[in-house]
């Protein structure tokens, strides 16, 4: 009867041992992959934000850049007008109303 049982085999401690491990490796790889799963929608997520932020912080720079070649020109300008053109500001008496005509 040797025979019969030829596709068995029997359990040693030493194959529930084996199993026993192979099953906690795998638990443990499946952990691994849930957890770096997450952080990597954790970090994309941040990323977008990230980079959203970048956006904002470029369109304000641009604004800035705007706004001071604007100033810039008007100072430019009064200093022409003060040195080259010997202009200045009228004084109270330089001044002169002009009545509305109706």
């Amino acid at each position: 009867m040797a025979g019969a049982q030829g596709g068995k085999q029997r359990d040693t401690p030493g194959s529930k041992w084996l199993l026993g491990s192979v099953w906690l490796l795998l638990m443990i790889s499946a952990l691994g992959v849930v957890y770096t799963t997450q952080e990597s929608r954790e970090l994309t997520a941040k990323l977008e934000q990230a980079q959203r932020h970048r956006d904002e912080l470029r369109y304000e720079q641009e604004r800035l850049l705007l706004e001071r070649g604007a100033w810039s020109a008007y100072s430019r300008i009064e200093e022409v007008a003060q040195k080259e053109l010997k202009m200045h500001a009228p004084t109270q008496d330089e001044r002169v109303l002009v009545p509305a005509r109706r």
